[in-house]
């Protein structure tokens, strides 16, 4: 059974950028691709600076994930190596899909050099996913209150019922910080037992994933023209709503699911420019990264080669 959820999941992932390239393909029918490549070549010098710092802030967000995680855990280590790996990881992930098992193994892979153990590492991993899902649901909330008409990009809603739906979500939020003051008792999903943080983390952890997001969105915003730009709390929604259906699909690198997922969402903006800005995303926000965690992994694997060699050495 397990060996066949192993090919399962690739599968779905694979069927779902098929699916999702050929509605793209129908929905950018008329566009060309020099129209694209003059889009994306129109985004000003300072428009990719401004996303550069976007991209910087999500990253370093992200490696709050893993120091709050570790906190969690009673483990102390150095901003600069938890950042490494923290990138290494998310870098990695991003492109390949199934973030949280891929994450899995790169943490194990660098944090077990640093005296954590096996169960640990699945605890760190549980809690940053767990983390990421939080801010999803508090951003998520945020938005539809502050801006109800988002909901109306993919579903005909009363502003009413979009404002209470965001209620209903910061709600569950409500009750996450309200077990966690009380210290309610750990829960267990299996053979892992999740248990809440204490209070002195509680903030960092609702912090860390919406200024992730908020980064992450914002190369998106920053990327678009003026010209259809609805703004950047519509931009925020639209991201959060299509970067979910793109992980949750399994497609490495969400590959075309983000992207026909933001198009349909956004019909008044131009579809070239659009494609422009997601384009400028996936070279900051998954390219660039992605070359620098290849670089980063292979420093770390001759590191500990050199290691094992001169402990051979000593015996």
């Amino acid at each position: 059974m397990k060996r066949a959820m192993d090919y399962a999941w690739p599968a779905v992932g694979l069927v779902a950028v098929a699916v999702s390239l050929w509605l793209l393909a129908k929905d950018l029918r008329g566009i060309s691709l020099a129209d694209v490549e003059a889009s994306f070549a129109a985004i000003p010098m300072k428009r990719w600076l401004l996303a550069l710092c976007a991209t910087l802030v999500a990253y370093g967000a992200l490696a709050w994930y893993d120091r709050i995680g570790l906190a969690h855990l009673g483990h102390k280590l150095s901003w600069t190596f938890i950042s490494a790996v923290s990138f290494t990881t998310y870098a990695l992930s991003h492109n390949i899909g199934a973030s949280v098992f891929s994450g899995a193994l790169v943490r194990y892979r660098a944090y077990s050099s640093r005296g954590l153990t096996i169960a640990e590492v699945g605890v760190l991993v549980a809690f940053c996913a767990f983390t990421f899902v939080l801010g999803m649901v508090l951003l998520g909330g945020l938005v539809l209150i502050l801006a109800p008409q988002v909901l109306e990009r993919w579903i005909a809603t009363p502003i009413w019922s979009a404002r209470l739906i965001g209620l209903g979500l910061l709600g569950a939020v409500a009750l996450y910080v309200f077990g966690s003051l009380r210290h309610f008792r750990p829960v267990k999903i299996g053979g892992l037992e999740i248990v809440y943080p204490r209070p002195s983390l509680l903030a960092p952890q609702l912090c860390a994933a919406p200024l992730e997001l908020i980064g992450a969105a914002g190369i998106i915003y920053f990327a678009l023209p003026a010209t259809g730009n609805p703004g950047f709390i519509a931009v925020l929604g639209v991201f959060l709503a299509s970067f979910a259906v793109a992980l949750a699909s399994y497609a490495p690198g969400g590959v075309g699911v983000l992207e026909y997922c933001f198009l349909t969402s956004m019909p008044d903006a131009p579809k070239a420019e659009v494609l422009a800005a997601l384009l400028a995303f996936r070279l900051l926000y998954l390219i660039v990264p992605l070359a620098f965690a290849i670089i980063a992994v292979v420093i770390f694997e001759r590191g500990r080669l050199r290691e094992a060699w001169r402990h051979r050495a000593d015996l």
